[in-house]
């Protein structure tokens, strides 16, 4: 049996986004558009309809903030939707007050309808796999970590600091393999960092923009002598 559509729900002020984003969705398979706004206040009575599975939720809205249209839709509504951040802030008090409300993901803009559709596959593609707490088995050690990182098992000592949950479609132990492959001092390319880790320069970009978003990764250029200018990557210290 097919599969029914993600519902989804379009949250940006611009009309031009609006539209263009609800375009993207359209011609993406297992995804149709259910509902779209421009206001954060309709966003919230939106949400509580009960039919939509996913928001792409802009965090400049002219009546109430993004940060505060999650919070509400958490707070409020019986049937909670995943979101997926897409926004232009990229500064780390934003991003981490994002990731705070538990997002399924966090898309910078501008961004390419290839780059749109990557992220709205790799999600559907966590969204449909196994739940590993209704198989009734035994959890592998992965599985055991990759709940604790999404908060879906209580932790039972006193944690030392809030966990961040991760988005669907980013495996806690390929994070870790990403994360050990960057260096503090000395940047390196995507096309470096798919290589130590084996895997796609796709899969690898969407960890590193994870990264980035989280502000654990600073971001430098290369300029050759034709063409774009190769984006290279290094880890920031850790916050203080």
């Amino acid at each position: 049996m097919t599969p029914s559509p993600i519902r989804v729900m379009v949250v940006d002020d611009d009309a031009h986004a609006r539209d263009l984003h609800a375009r993207f969705v359209a011609e993406l398979p297992g995804f149709t558009v259910a509902a779209r706004t421009g206001s954060g206040t309709a966003a919230i009575e939106l949400s509580q309809r009960g039919d939509i599975d996913l928001i792409l939720l802009d965090l400049r809205l002219p009546d109430v903030s993004g940060i505060e249209v999650m919070h509400r839709i958490r707070t409020v509504a019986v049937h909670s939707p995943d979101i997926i951040v897409i926004s232009s802030s990229r500064d780390q008090i934003t991003v981490r007050q994002a990731l705070a409300g538990r997002v399924a993901g966090y898309l910078v803009k501008p961004f390419s309808q290839e780059v749109f559709a990557e992220r709205l596959t790799a999600y559907r593609a966590g969204r449909t796999a196994p739940d590993p707490l209704e198989r009734g088995l035994d959890l592998a050690q992965g599985e055991i970590d990759s709940l604790l990182q999404t908060g879906r098992i209580p932790i039972a000592v006193a944690p030392t600091g809030p966990v961040p949950a991760l988005p669907k479609g980013i495996s806690p132990v390929t994070l870790a393999r990403v994360r050990e492959a960057l260096d503090p001092v000395v940047p390196s390319s995507a096309a470096e960092v798919a290589s130590r880790c084996s895997l796609s320069r796709a899969s690898t970009r969407r960890y590193l923009d994870h990264l980035v978003g989280r502000g654990e990764i600073a971001l430098s250029h290369r300029y050759g002598a034709r063409g774009r200018p190769e984006v290279l990557y290094r880890l920031t210290p850790s916050p203080v």
